[in-house]
């Protein structure tokens, strides 16, 4: 098969990864220029504050953004695409008649900074003929001048493209040396320099950096093909992440390693080598009921897609319906106290304060200094995600800080915070939660999946999958999918790992929104077993 014909199959390049770009082109060099100075944001922001409110606006932000943003892709033994992008401007948002206004501009002289903060103003006049009730804001207290930066080691972005490069293809020979026939490998870096103010006498400056390293390996049999991906996740750290640190390696005893705070990506690019030869020769699964022992690099994605997005105010009352619907967890059911989303050991919280995660900010943007929540409690559901306009909704006075904008050009909204799991509180490790599975499957790795438009019915994949037998692992199977709803997936948790399994996956470009918006968002989570789910064979043709 030759790689022409692969792409044409697979949709894997860098045309099927889909990159969210926005900005000018710039050097990598212009990446590293000075950020405005703090003082002069401060000015400008006031410029702006000053004329909504003298347009007629009871309040206003403005958020000064520096965008950046570089993308290295590389193919076997070749670099694919090197991109840097650049993008800064301000975003202006006001309310007046009790109505929203939004508003913003490129051009950061002070004559155009007042005449979009009057035209925020103008668009939420326009707007107030058609709402019928006005915005509620739930207070919240100015900080006054405050900065917060993410605890970065190494900066990603003064890191040379040479050095990038070189990883990333000693990366590729690694897979291909020890069975891939083709691969992709990226390192998707992001630095957002943000300035928040506000009417309620916030100036907030925040300085935040994220890394993904990726890697899309694929072996080409007698019988077709088969891919893996890699098992690092995206984090909001620098390139520190990249060390590989022995300490932060999670090893389950006959499967995969797991990564915590530092990702050693040759290995797992070894890895994927020889478990592609293994998933060319392994058995097919035999459909049924089986008890599923879940790897966190995997389980983050459903948490995401059957706690984080269903239980978004705006989803739950149908203000939000991109992006796979509304959601099931209607207000009915949090307000009887007694919903049953899951097994009274399940605990699921939402944060924007975990270290390394892709949510850590000090605060949100709308001013709102980040805190963590709970979700879900001993199985039942307590609350929701909510931002000032929303809380008053869920009879709370209290922003939860999770509002967030993709820029400058975009208005902020209501964005998922991360959201996990909370470990067991005795200190089992992956190993201690398989040796009591007499008939599994452990599964490691995010594959396809499907949820409906409730949030509801769901079928996920996954990327490697181990046969259990008698509490071990005994073999690599393929053409695993399982299939559940979300009330009965979550009831059917039975055991977790504790603190020293934990893992932080997340998404990098989740989308939400119309116009669309992307955000990065992090799933903590120990190895966690679900008894009685049903698997699918996905290899079986009608």
């Amino acid at each position: 098969m030759q790689r022409r014909d692969f792409i044409k199959l697979t949709g894997v390049g860098a045309g099927g990864l889909m990159l969210p770009m926005s900005g000018f082109a710039v050097s990598a060099e212009q990446l590293l220029d000075k950020p405005m100075d703090v003082a002069y944001k401060k000015k400008l922001a006031d410029i702006a504050l000053n004329a909504a409110k003298a347009k007629g606006a009871s309040y206003a932000d403005a958020r000064i953004g520096r965008y950046l943003n570089q993308f290295v892709t590389t193919q076997e033994t070749r670099v694919d695409n090197i991109v840097n992008t650049e993008s800064a401007g301000i975003g202006i948002r006001v309310i007046a008649n009790g109505t929203w206004g939004f508003a913003s501009t490129s051009n950061m002289t002070p004559d155009s900074i007042a005449k979009t903060a009057e035209k925020a103003v103008a668009v939420a006049m326009a707007n107030s003929k058609f709402q019928t009730v006005p915005v509620q804001l739930a207070p919240v207290k100015g900080v006054g001048e405050v900065s917060w930066n993410t605890p970065i080691k190494k900066n990603a972005l003064e890191i040379p493209i040479k050095d990038k490069v070189d990883l990333l293809l000693s990366v590729n020979d690694a897979a291909m040396s020890n069975g891939a026939n083709y691969i992709t490998s990226v390192l998707f870096l992001v630095n957002e320099q943000k300035y928040f103010a506000s009417t309620d006498g916030s100036y907030i400056d925040q300085d935040v950096h994220r890394l993904w390293a990726p890697f899309f390996a694929t072996a080409v049999g007698k019988e077709g093909f088969k891919q893996r991906t890699g098992l690092g996740n995206p984090v909001g750290m620098g390139f520190e992440y990249l060390d590989g640190k022995e300490e932060d390696k999670v090893r389950i005893l006959g499967a995969n390693v797991g990564y915590k705070n530092s990702y050693d990506m040759l290995e797992d690019a070894t890895a994927a080598g020889k478990q592609l030869q293994a998933k060319l020769k392994a058995k097919s699964v035999e459909p049924g009921k089986y008890d599923l022992v879940l790897d966190p690099a995997h389980l983050m994605l459903t948490i995401h897609e059957s706690v984080g997005h269903p239980l978004e105010l705006d989803r739950v009352l149908g203000y939000e319906a991109n992006f796979a619907g509304t959601s099931f967890a209607t207000l009915d059911k949090w307000k009887s106290g007694k919903f049953n989303y899951g097994s009274d050991i399940v605990n699921l919280f939402a944060d924007k304060t975990q270290p390394y995660s892709l949510g850590n900010v000090g605060y949100d943007d709308e001013g709102v200094k980040t805190k963590e929540w709970d979700l879900v409690k001993n199985g039942t559901l307590v609350n929701y995600q909510a931002i000032r306009d929303q809380v008053h909704m869920i009879d709370q006075k209290e922003s939860h800080g999770c509002c967030y904008s993709q820029s400058w050009r975009d208005v902020q909204f209501q964005r998922m915070p991360n959201v996990s799991l909370k470990p067991n509180d005795k200190d089992l490790s992956a190993d201690d939660v398989i040796k009591d599975v007499e008939n599994g499957i452990y599964i490691a790795g995010r594959g396809s999946f499907s949820i409906d438009q409730q949030r509801y019915n769901f079928q996920f994949g996954g990327q490697l999958f181990f046969e259990i037998k008698d509490g071990k692992i005994t073999e690599q199977i393929e053409d695993v999918a399982y299939q559940s709803n979300t009330q009965e997936f979550w009831n059917s948790c039975t055991q977790m790992a504790g603190k020293s399994d934990y893992r932080i996956g997340g998404s990098f470009f989740d989308g939400k929104g119309q116009p669309s918006q992307v955000s990065a968002v992090s799933h903590g989570c120990p190895t966690t077993r679900f008894n009685n789910i049903n698997v699918i064979n996905t290899a079986r043709k009608v």
